[in-house]
């Protein structure tokens, strides 16, 4: 079995972090160091509670929490509570964890685990890039300190899902995501709609899914009552647990390098543009059968196919 891979992840938890926080609970691919938190899908206050309702459900309260930005670095925040429900989790009314946050505020927890384990930790961003940009501004060697980056954000030849033209991450925060991914990290994967659109949880899956036994059946069966219960759908992307997957199963998906600029005015807000050579990876293509099978194996559920 290949080796854990260990992970900050960084969240606005909503319904999809909160199975992307499952993933990284269960699987023995993942070592997850912390979780930090941010204002994105909800507000901040309510993504930390989220985080950690979510570990204390599964089982790792044991995980550190850190709280992080609370806007976005230069508008202010808009949320997706009319995808994600006024809680963040669908609705879910998991129980409200007793524990608190810890010391350092998000930046400052990624640099200081990230300096304190050169090389060794990968930083997943499955929200909007505010903490990331904020430790970029206090210690700007902190891409030599990180094995990797890997961004769930930005729609590079796919419609956006926020605007025709931007996905949400980078929609909520532009500001942030231009500096971030104007920055020459020497590994930065970005996993887009243009794949994560392609791996769907049905609702015969959730269905499934939901039916079964432990915290991760529970938790997919309360967060997804509202995709597929209230809103009626039949499925929903799993946006954040494929941006996790492949950050610890790169082979999930395929790329190109690229550079890419980031929109921050007008109709263009948000927008995410292929600008020739980079170093970044941009994700185009992804397996979805193999990713299914992946995340139902690594989250000890019935098939997701």
């Amino acid at each position: 079995m290949a080796e854990a891979v260990p992970v900050i992840l960084d969240v606005d938890t909503g319904v999809d972090d909160a199975l992307a926080i499952a993933l990284a609970v269960s699987s023995p691919r993942v070592d997850l160091v912390a979780v930090t938190t941010l204002a994105g899908n909800v507000d901040v206050d309510r993504t930390t509670a989220n985080t950690l309702a979510v570990l204390d459900w599964l089982g790792a309260d044991s995980v550190p929490v850190h709280r992080g930005a609370s806007r976005p670095l230069a508008r202010p925040h808009v949320d997706a509570a009319f995808v994600h429900g006024t809680d963040g989790l669908g609705n879910a009314g998991l129980p409200p964890s007793p524990r608190g946050v810890g010391a350092d505020r998000g930046p400052a927890a990624i640099i200081r685990l990230a300096s304190a384990r050169p090389g060794q930790l990968t930083l997943v961003c499955v929200g909007p890039l505010t903490n990331l940009a904020i430790a970029l501004n206090v210690e700007p060697t902190l891409p030599s300190l990180l094995a990797g980056v890997v961004v769930m954000g930005g729609a590079y030849r796919v419609p956006g899902n926020v605007t025709p033209r931007a996905e949400f991450n980078i929609y909520c925060d532009p500001e942030a995501a231009a500096q971030v991914l104007a920055t020459p990290f020497p590994r930065l994967t970005l996993i887009g709609l243009d794949v994560t659109e392609q791996v769907v949880l049905s609702r015969a899956a959730w269905t499934a899914a939901a039916d079964g036994n432990g915290p991760v059946a529970g938790l997919v069966d309360r967060i997804g009552r509202r995709a597929f219960v209230e809103r009626g759908l039949a499925g929903t992307a799993l946006h954040d647990p494929l941006a996790l997957a492949a950050a610890v199963e790169p082979s999930l998906v395929a790329g190109e390098s690229a550079g890419v600029t980031v929109g921050t005015e007008g109709e263009a807000r948000g927008e995410t543009r292929l600008d020739g050579a980079g170093s970044a990876v941009v994700a185009s293509t992804v397996d979805p059968g193999a990713a299914l099978r992946f995340l139902s194996r690594e989250l000890g559920l019935p098939s997701l196919i």
